[in-house]
């Protein structure tokens, strides 16, 4: 199918890409991977796409001693094989190796996939988990919103119709703690059955889940004995079914996952460094 028509607008600045965002049923597009199909299939029909490539300074990937900061047209990939957010925040490099497959992580942007919201993709979760925060600028001026009250449901965001979103922030890595990512699904690069990811840090434990509600499901499992975890996380979690999986089988990838990460984020306790 092809798109319904729209308007098209390349920013050269943020003031004008906000000013862009004033006409109504906009939408921004920076990496275009979850936009365009949804214009082909016309289940986005925006009176204007604003393509935000044109603005300076937002594919910064910037390291410091609080975490990763990661600009909005900062690619997957870069994001991947960067050494330095690899130091500061592992869980980010070991999710993003998830994102479906090279071509895509080539153009596709890790903000991006924060403010498309799919509580099936693996970087809401992580950025869940960790208590990250998305830094957004609208007509308002600029706003920080915590990953805890980002994702209101069902690919729906707290980002607001006027913004844009400039950065995501990934928290560092505490010494002595434990990170470790992982997910089931048919084919490498597909969207998961079920992923989890695990932090570890002393006696606390907190496991993040994908696909299994409509939103990024954090469950805190400090001072559950280690057989009863994934029983514990169901309770906090309604796995649904679909043409992908039924609730039985997620809730059986609930259990896998749940003991796997947990005891791969604790072995990985000793290598962990800020």
């Amino acid at each position: 199918m092809k798109p319904a028509p729209f308007d098209y607008v390349r920013p050269g600045g943020i003031t004008d890409a906000v000013a862009a965002l004033s006409t109504p049923d906009s939408k921004v597009m920076a990496g275009g991977q979850s936009l365009v199909p949804l214009l082909s299939m016309r289940l986005a029909a925006p009176s204007m796409v604003v393509d935000i490539n044109g603005l300076p300074g937002l594919d910064a990937i910037t390291v410091t001693g609080d975490g990763v900061h990661v600009g909005a047209l900062a690619r997957h990939t870069a994001v991947l094989e960067s050494s330095a957010v690899a130091r500061s925040q592992p869980l980010v490099p070991m999710a993003l190796a998830h994102v479906a497959h090279p071509t895509i992580r080539n153009r596709g942007t890790t903000v991006g996939s924060l403010v498309h919201a799919d509580a099936s993709a693996e970087m809401p979760v992580v950025l869940s988990l960790l208590g990250g925060s998305l830094d957004v600028e609208g007509s308002s001026g600029r706003r920080t919103i915590a990953a805890a009250e980002l994702f209101t449901g069902p690919l729906e965001s707290s980002v607001r119709p006027d913004e844009i979103a400039v950065s995501a922030f990934f928290p560092a890595l505490p010494a002595g703690a434990g990170v470790a990512f992982d997910e089931i699904a048919r084919r490498h690069g597909d969207y998961a059955l079920v992923g989890a990811a695990a932090m570890v840090e002393g006696e606390e434990i907190r496991v993040g889940y994908l696909s299994v509600s409509d939103v990024p499901a954090v469950v805190d499992l400090t001072g559950v004995a280690p057989e009863d975890r994934a029983d514990a996380a169901l309770e906090h979690l309604d796995p649904i079914g679909d043409i992908h999986a039924t609730a039985a089988y997620r809730r059986q990838l609930v259990r896998i996952l749940t003991d796997r990460v947990v005891a791969a984020a604790t072995a990985n306790v000793k290598g962990a460094t800020r």
